[in-house]
């Protein structure tokens, strides 16, 4: 009998009905299937998912290990971290990184004070360290020098720094390993900022918590809190995204949201008046994904697939080809494919539809990954890959994670 091979697979006869991969789901998976196999898998329709690849890379800045390759060497291209090729999921912050596998386990890497990286102490590691054993974990989000981040089960865990109640446990103890905040199953979403959480739960009510002062926190007031507290009473909550002194949310109805500090027009409110509760940005109803960056501008991209940015402009980091301050957002370019976008302090990386990575802003320590240490103030694509995934900007490092 002929032996017929197709993506994935080998058969003994003509291949089943197979649903090809979306971004990296679906699909089937490598081996040899007998005949009899092949038939029954067809029929109830339960082929596998493939094993696809998904490298991380980071360059930049290795000061304490934050790039995770064994040493502290500054790198200013895309390096692989390791073998492992099963990421989903990176945050990059000051001077640590957090990253989660496909199999639900949570590594981190870089400074190790106050306990940020999880691991029952305050040492730094310059590679890939797994937090405890759990194969659990969803998302991670690196604060300042605290990490969050939420679990398949829907619970929310934080470590790390808790001088300004950012750990939500509703004290100022500082932990070196991962605790549940509360006891909720419900929480899908976190983003940490630099002394402050957002997040969002299934139900799509919004909740901050740690330094409130210019009223990051979005609850009308400037007092800190240590533990969840709601942002107004609405259920219409999609993303939330927590910056250094700011935060940025989208609703369900595609409307943007923006809290905190004014400073440098970083609300796109075009003013530099605080707000300490929600204020929408202009009237338009086609926001799709927005990033609060650590260093006093933002980032957003919308349905259509165009890109803008506003708040500082120093280094280039708002990628209009100049060094401009604006208070309300504006278009980087005329191009509608992109599709991710990440804001960190004076960098900013996004990817476009065709999973090609772009990068601006400040290159001195190679943290916009152009081989170079030369500032560059509208994006510029990095290297010549197609298969790039997620990104995530940090401080002086950047990480990413190719997928295919």
């Amino acid at each position: 009998m002929s032996v017929q091979k197709y993506p994935g697979r080998v058969l003994s006869k003509t291949p089943p009905t197979i649903t090809p991969p979306v971004d990296g789901e679906g699909g089937s998976a490598p081996g040899v299937w007998t005949l009899s196999e092949a038939l029954e898998n067809e029929k109830a329709g339960t082929w596998p998912k493939p094993v696809l690849s998904r490298e991380l890379y980071t360059w930049g800045s290795g000061g304490s290990g934050r790039t995770g390759h064994n040493d502290t060497i500054k790198r200013s291209s895309p390096t692989q971290v390791g073998a492992l090729t099963t990421w989903s999921q990176v945050s990059a912050n000051q001077e640590h990184t957090a990253a989660v596998t496909t199999a639900g386990s949570l590594w981190t890497f870089g400074n190790g004070y106050r306990g940020r990286l999880g691991h029952n102490n305050q040492e730094d590691v310059s590679s890939p360290t797994q937090v405890g054993a759990l194969t659990t974990w969803s998302e991670a989000a690196t604060g300042k020098r605290f990490t969050a981040a939420t679990k398949t089960d829907g619970t929310l865990w934080t470590w790390g720094e808790a001088l300004n109640g950012q750990l939500g446990h509703n004290n100022t103890t500082n932990l070196s390993s991962p605790v549940q905040v509360g006891a909720l199953t419900t929480w899908s979403q976190v983003s940490s900022g630099y002394f402050h959480c957002a997040a969002i739960k299934t139900d799509g009510t919004l909740w901050t918590w740690g330094f409130g002062n210019y009223g990051r926190l979005g609850i009308n007031t400037n007092i800190a809190k240590s533990s969840p507290t709601q942002v107004g009473a609405l259920t219409t909550w999609a993303q939330a995204s927590a910056g250094t002194l700011h935060t940025a949310a989208i609703k369900t109805d595609g409307t943007l949201w923006t809290w905190g500090a004014g400073v440098f027009g970083i609300l796109g409110h075009n003013n530099i008046v605080s707000a300490s509760s929600p204020v929408q940005v202009g009237a338009l109803t086609n926001w799709s994904q927005v990033s609060a960056a650590r260093g006093y501008f933002t980032a957003a991209i919308k349905t259509d697939g165009t890109l803008w940015t506003w708040g500082i402009s120093g280094n280039g980091r708002l990628g209009q080809n100049n060094t401009t301050t604006l208070s309300s957002p504006v278009q980087v370019g005329a191009l509608t494919d992109w599709s991710k976008v990440s804001a960190g302090y004076n960098i900013c990386s996004a990817i476009k539809s065709d999973s090609t990575l772009w990068t601006w802003g400040a290159a001195a320590d190679g943290q916009t990954g152009q081989n170079n240490t030369i500032d560059v103030s509208s994006p510029v694509q990095v290297g010549a890959l197609t298969t790039w995934y997620k990104v995530a900007s940090g401080n002086v490092h950047a990480a990413a994670i190719t997928k295919g």
